[in-house]
């Protein structure tokens, strides 16, 4: 563990197994300097259960970060169920891992991520009050993605100032990789705003909704990031920015939803040097752990949501400037105002 190239000096790393209902979670705690850790659950099915454990020490990480950035008094944690293989009994599956959670003693908060839903939060409740993300109760918020996919649509307006001097995304193409709760929310910003939509999902049915609602040209999931557009926006799984898919990308700008989008940390640098633009995803994408922060807070309060959405634009034009300046790659400046706000 102590030489995995992802550990970090996490605080905690977790393993929890029940034979009976076929639960295999991890759950990282990176850092409670801030306070008690939160980050999503994914649900995911893994190849390989070191891919899980992966997924857990650097999205825990980001968690950090993202966190950090977005100036909340939570820490970095992520939790990851790995997805039983054949038939399995959900709500028996996620109560054992609201027990899990409820064994880390309210050092992690958990809520909604790729594979989970606000049912499945609900489920989690009943073992456990570490939980977030909910659409009942006195503070209740409901799924967060599109809080998300308003974050992300303000930092594609800050990135697009900064690269192009343009006030407005009127006219410009963006290619959006998947189309989940918060790329299907982002395209339905960007259709607002006058943009011009390039999509790409495994799922035909939302794909079709996207053509319909919004105007959105389709091309197959392992093309999005090679389409000509002004803007790229990973919306999926992590890794989407790699050695690969790098020379491919013909945007000039890389802003996007999902969690570690760049498949190694050199990209940052490597997108510095092709003149594109990398909006640091842990920044951009803040929306969605706002909006649970402000749950988590026991008094949900829009007015304050927003206010922490405009300081992630200030931050990102901040982010933007020094990296210019400094002719350095945005993760750089990023990575280090995140330590700082850490204290590590």
């Amino acid at each position: 563990m102590f030489d995995h190239p992802d550990f970090d000096d996490h605080e905690g790393v977790h393993v929890f197994s029940d034979p009976k209902t076929g639960l295999r979670a991890i759950i990282a705690v990176h850092n409670t300097n801030r306070g008690p850790s939160a980050g999503g659950t994914r649900f995911w099915s893994y190849a390989d259960p070191k891919h899980a454990m992966t997924d857990a020490l650097r999205l825990s990480k980001a968690m950090s970060f993202k966190n950090a950035m977005a100036g909340l008094d939570l820490g970095g944690g992520k939790g990851v169920i790995l997805r039983p293989e054949g038939d399995f009994d959900r709500e028996a599956l996620f109560a054992a891992y609201g027990r899990a959670v409820e064994a880390v003693g309210g050092r992690y908060i958990t809520a909604e991520d790729v594979g989970v839903s606000p049912n499945d939060m609900r489920v989690i409740k009943t073992q456990t009050d570490y939980v977030a993300g909910l659409d009942e109760g006195p503070a209740a918020s409901g799924d967060p993605s599109p809080v998300t996919a308003d974050g992300v649509f303000r930092g594609m307006k800050v990135a697009v100032l900064h690269a192009k001097g343009l006030e407005s995304l009127k006219g410009l193409t963006v290619a959006v990789q998947g189309l989940g709760h918060v790329g299907y929310a982002l395209c339905g910003h960007l259709h607002d705003a006058g943009a011009h939509l390039i999509v790409a999902d495994i799922n035909a049915e939302v794909l079709e909704q996207a053509k319909q609602a919004f105007g959105a040209v389709v091309v197959k999931p392992d093309a999005i990031h090679a389409v000509e557009a002004d803007i790229y926006a990973p919306c999926a799984l992590g890794g989407a920015v790699s050695k690969a898919t790098l020379p491919d990308i013909r945007a000039s700008i890389i802003a996007g939803a999902a969690n570690n989008q760049l498949a190694t940390p050199d990209m940052a640098e490597a997108c510095r040097k092709r003149g594109i633009l990398y909006a640091p995803d842990y920044v951009i994408n803040g929306g969605g752990i706002i909006n649970v922060a402000a749950e988590v807070s026991g008094h949900y309060d829009k007015a304050w949501v927003d206010n922490k959405l405009a300081g992630l634009e200030s931050t990102l034009k901040v982010i933007f400037e020094q990296a210019s300046e400094q002719e350095v790659a945005t993760t750089v400046v990023a990575d280090k105002m995140a330590r700082e706000r850490l204290g590590v």
